[in-house]
């Protein structure tokens, strides 16, 4: 359990004023536009998911993905990169591309037990409804796969972080309404909920039961506890999803949520509205954000296919080389929390021999 203190950084930051901050606005440099066009042709016998940082070269890019790195892990903890255009380019370059990219800035890492490494996130048509915060059952109330209700249904994503140390998101296409992103410092809801109700923050500090439920293979037997916040050498690391604790919930021979920290939870998701800030994807826009720091959540979007404004991201799940060392305690999840080791993602099924 970490020490509680006050968190200081660029990671600390307020929606009002970070929402037009340029420092995490990086615009591709033209020579790397211009490699990338060459890249993309010279891999084009190659399967996306055998292009890798040598073959998909980019010669010139090694310092603007450096900055990158550096402000996902040491500055705001988020980055748009800017100047792609998506419309010169059919679905299966897009993905060579995108893998390319990611190649650069770090490791892929599976998302899910049938070993997706980038996933396309749009409608697929799954409603949900409420249970305890927010949606953990269908209409029909049959419980859902999480991976499903966070990211596929075109209703409201609540804030949450990803299983890996950075997500990236490219955009494809936009919805004709709604889908915008909202972003929130996990390190200023840290320090917030510290400042405002430290009991409720020490709890947050305090194991909680999750599930694996949606994410690996037999996961819904699978329960493991982990605090919300945890701090090693000064850096936070906050795993955060409701729908991961809600399924623990359902389960038999579980822990029950004392009231106090039910409260402790909804101040969080409180704080993190509180201190968000919106913005709305473009074709082309590149979301990139560290799990550790930031939340992210969307609101609800309509989709318009019969004018091409159906939404459409690719998403890849990065494990970085410079990412943070991360409690002792977080290894039930994250697996090798070492400083720099490949952080996260989802464990294969072993293959029997």
């Amino acid at each position: 359990m970490s020490e509680p203190g006050y968190l200081e950084g660029a990671c600390v930051w307020h929606g009002a004023a970070m929402k037009d901050h340029p420092r995490w606005i990086k615009q591709f440099p033209a020579a790397v536009l211009e490699q990338i066009d060459a890249a993309v042709r010279s891999v084009k016998d190659i399967a996306w998911k055998n292009v890798d940082r040598h073959n998909f070269a980019l010669p010139d890019g090694k310092a603007f993905f450096d900055e990158v790195r550096e402000e996902l892990e040491n500055g705001s903890g988020m980055v748009s990169m800017r100047g792609l255009d998506v419309s010169r380019y059919d679905a299966e370059q897009l993905r060579r591309i995108w893998y390319g990219l990611g190649s650069h800035l770090g490791t892929p890492m599976f998302q899910n037990y049938r070993g997706e490494v980038m996933r396309e996130i749009k409608d697929e048509g799954m409603g949900v409804g409420a249970k305890l915060y927010g949606a953990t059952v269908d209409s029909s109330g049959k419980q859902f796969l999480s991976s499903g209700a966070r990211t596929l249904s075109p209703g409201q994503l609540r804030f949450h972080t990803d299983r890996c140390d950075v997500v990236g998101l490219l955009c494809v296409r936009q919805a004709s309404e709604g889908g915008v992103s909202k972003l929130a410092s996990s390190a200023t809801v840290y320090n917030e909920i510290l400042k405002r109700r430290p009991d409720l923050h020490a709890l947050l500090c305090q194991p909680i039961a999750r599930t694996r439920f949606g994410e690996e293979a037999g996961g819904e037997h699978v329960v493991y506890n982990l605090p919300v916040f945890g701090v090693r050498e000064g850096k936070l690391t906050s795993h955060f999803s409701l729908t991961y604790i809600e399924n623990a919930q359902m389960l038999p021979g579980v822990r029950k949520l004392t009231e106090a920290e039910h409260e402790a939870l909804r101040m969080l998701l409180a704080v993190a509205e509180e201190q968000s800030f919106e913005m709305r994807f473009a074709p082309g826009d590149i979301q990139l954000l560290n799990n550790h720091v930031v939340y992210h959540g969307r609101t609800a979007f309509k989709d318009d296919a019969s004018t091409g404004q159906d939404r459409m991201l690719m998403r890849l799940w990065l494990s970085v080389p410079n990412s943070r060392a991360l409690p002792e305690d977080h290894a039930v999840l994250w697996g090798d929390v070492s400083a720099g080791k490949p952080h996260g993602g989802i464990a294969q099924p072993a293959v029997a021999a």
